[in-house]
């Protein structure tokens, strides 16, 4: 796919800055050749704009002063200075570029006579069935949503408008899904809660009745499971991303925007607000509350409620500045135990000096 750099700045939005060219595709600056875009993140990147030989490079609007000197610099030389596209966030107009380059995968149209649709599923004409999916009764999905191979969707789910589910993903009854949503391989919606009662007999299965509900523009990663509720339903937030393998749990609320790393677990009945972050493998017990904008470090352990607008760290979690100072005394542990035990000898040694004394 071939592009002109004019064409490109108009669509983005951008002021272009030297010759126009021809653009075939996106690359990072060390990799960049004469028909390649690509992008200035921040001043520690300038030495890479330095020795790029890409075609044109999208760079920020504070960094033009020293990148005139460096084209100065440049003519005195042999390099050639790049077109530049002018940007007040690059790295978020480097993506939208990528996006006009980038090929959807699956290249199937139409419904495929191998896949199994329920004679009252009711699916928009333009939705693309692979080979080999299922589609059960009284499921509705809505316009320009691809169901790759392999896909299970259970009874009287409800998909929305543009949602891409990829291979081997299941969607158990009830699931219902937003519009502009991706749902990765292997990913397991509406599955049963892990909700048992002690009986006579040993431990009782306690029916897991709820369902899911995904809402509009979440992205979901490869091989993630999120429970249906027990009662009620598991919720997802508008525009929030979640990595490959995450574990949420029954009646577990995600608010919007959120951000879920690799193999984060969230118990059941937990709630989050928006624009939490977990970072990866973050464990939070159950019914537990994270405020909003809350950020929690990598392999932290959540076992109380944590107030929004802070950052934590730590297993049990603890605000990031009291964890820094915990921290900060760990490696001075051996040689303040051997002093402590110094002390504990001369304590003792004390004691019997003042027995002594006293006899």
């Amino acid at each position: 796919m071939t592009h002109k750099l004019s064409e490109l700045a108009q669509l983005l939005g951008l002021p272009l800055q030297g010759p126009d060219l021809s653009i075939q595709g996106v690359a990072a600056l060390d990799h960049a050749g004469p028909e390649d875009l690509s992008f200035l993140a921040g001043p520690k990147h300038l030495d890479g704009f330095k020795h790029t030989e890409a075609g044109a490079v999208i760079v920020p609007a504070e960094l033009i002063p020293a990148l005139v000197l460096e084209g100065e610099s440049r003519g005195r030389g042999v390099t050639r200075q790049p077109s530049l596209l002018i940007s007040s966030n690059s790295n978020l107009d480097f993506t939208r570029a990528v996006r006009l380059f980038a090929v959807p995968q699956g290249r199937f149209t139409g419904q495929s006579e191998a896949a199994h649709v329920h004679p009252t599923a009711r699916l928009d004409p333009s939705v693309i069935v692979y080979p080999f999916v299922f589609v059960g009764e009284g499921v509705e999905i809505g316009k320009d949503s691809r169901l790759f191979s392999g896909v299970y969707v259970g009874e009287e789910c409800r998909i929305g408008k543009r949602v891409t589910i990829y291979p081997n993903a299941v969607l158990h009854s009830g699931t219902v899904i937003g519009d502009d949503v991706i749902i990765h391989a292997g990913t397991v919606l509406g599955s049963d809660g892990f909700g048992y009662v002690p009986g006579a007999q040993g431990l009782e299965k306690v029916p897991q009745v709820g369902n899911v509900v995904v809402e509009d523009r979440v992205e979901i990663g490869a091989n993630t499971t999120i429970d249906r509720a027990s009662l009620g339903t598991t919720r997802i937030g508008v525009g929030t991303k979640i990595d490959n393998l995450v574990q949420i749990g029954h009646n577990v609320e995600v608010g919007d925007h959120c951000i879920l790393v690799s193999q984060v677990g969230i118990a059941g009945s937990s709630k989050l607000g928006d624009r939490v972050t977990l970072a990866g493998q973050v464990g939070i017990a159950d019914h537990l509350h994270l405020g909003d904008g809350c950020r929690v470090g990598a392999k932290a352990g959540v076992n109380r409620s944590l107030a929004g607008g802070q950052d934590y760290l730590g297993s049990p979690a603890v605000e990031a500045r009291k964890f820094m100072r915990i921290a900060a005394s760990w490696n001075r542990l051996p040689e303040m135990a051997k002093r402590l035990a110094a002390m504990e000898k001369e304590i003792e040694s004390l004691k019997k000096n003042l027995c002594k004394d006293e006899s």
